[in-house]
């Protein structure tokens, strides 16, 4: 597997109950499934401090396992007490940055995947003197709503990048399959395939039912005989769509977005084309640790631009040695 560098990669994106937003320590009790604290053991000899983390999660989705891993590893090295929590409605995972104020937090970290619904809430926590990392989503509205940094992929130049290999390899037809209508990334990763493959079609499903992503996809391919590649715009729903295409008897070739062990399972044995990883794990490493990094010596990254995580390309010719660190769940 090629070295990772910040050059490179800029290169190459059911109501869920309330919550209190509070963590159990590493040393006692359990959090909530929708909560949790750094773990023990930290290195660092600055004082606690807390950094909630907020982002747009749906229930189920190894993406943000990966994100969470990262962000609990950066924690326990800066002597933080995490508060993670989530919810992929708009308005809650606002209610979610509100509660984090609250709190007296002393660092946000949060996902901007409908920024117009958290603008408000972010304005509230400036006014509060509380710093603002963003990551994974919202890139091009971070600097705007308060954050210092950003941590992700250019989503536009991740779908470009999808479109350039589909181009080169000679399909035309691509489904680019949305998971969640309106979330600013996804958007931006379909219109980069089709300005690249003219011929893209944007199919929406409801990415928090996953047999309702099967069917639907199934209906679509069945229906568009010519369809020649289908795009998941992540791994469990990718992975979903490896059975749409066998119960439709399309031949139709999958590629992906977003990685997990599951689908570098599915590189290396050719069932999928290739996948392009935003690298999650370093999203919510880099989004704690330049928090903790600002409040002991009024550190920024970033020169108030985004900081790339991605996107970089995982095929055949690189999936084994990908496969190995996803299997530890650090990618």
């Amino acid at each position: 597997m090629k070295k990772f560098s910040w050059r490179n990669a800029a290169l190459v994106a059911a109501v869920v109950p309330m919550i209190a937003l509070s963590a159990c320590s590493a040393q006692g009790g359990k959090a909530p499934d929708n909560a949790s604290a750094g773990g023990a053991g930290q290195a660092a000899s600055t004082p606690r401090m807390k950094v909630a983390l907020i982002t747009h999660a749906a229930a189920g989705d190894t993406f943000w396992d990966i994100v969470r891993k990262g962000a609990e590893e950066a924690s326990s090295k800066d002597n933080v007490d995490l508060l993670y929590t989530s919810d992929p409605e708009a308005g809650r995972q606002a209610q979610l940055v509100q509660q984090a104020i609250d709190q007296k937090v002393d660092g946000i970290a949060v996902t901007l995947a409908t920024p117009d619904a958290l603008k408000d809430v972010l304005k509230k926590a400036e006014d509060a003197g509380i710093p603002v990392v963003s990551l994974n989503a919202g890139e091009d509205v971070s600097a705007q709503l308060g954050a210092f940094t950003h941590f992700g992929s250019n989503e536009k130049l991740a779908g470009e990048a999808v479109g350039t290999k589909l181009a080169a390899q000679g399909f035309k037809h691509p489904i680019c399959v949305i998971q969640q209508q309106g979330h600013v990334g996804l958007e931006a990763r379909c219109a980069g395939v089709k300005a690249k493959v003219p011929g893209t079609e944007v199919l929406y499903v409801n990415g928090q039912d996953m047999t309702s992503v099967q069917s639907t996809a199934t209906a679509k391919l069945q229906a568009t005989k010519d369809a020649d590649v289908i795009i998941g715009l992540g791994a469990p729903i990718t992975l979903t769509l490896l059975k749409s295409v066998a119960d439709a008897s399309s031949s139709a070739k999958v590629a992906s977005f977003d990685l997990n062990a599951d689908l570098a399972q599915k590189i290396v044995d050719g069932s999928v084309l290739f996948t392009v990883d935003q690298q999650p794990w370093l999203q919510g490493y880099m989004s704690v640790d330049a928090l903790w990094q600002a409040k002991r010596g009024g550190f920024k990254l970033g020169g108030g631009q985004p900081v790339l995580t991605g996107p970089t390309i995982v095929d055949k010719s690189n999936a084994s040695d990908v496969l190995k660190f996803a299997q530890q769940g650090v990618r």
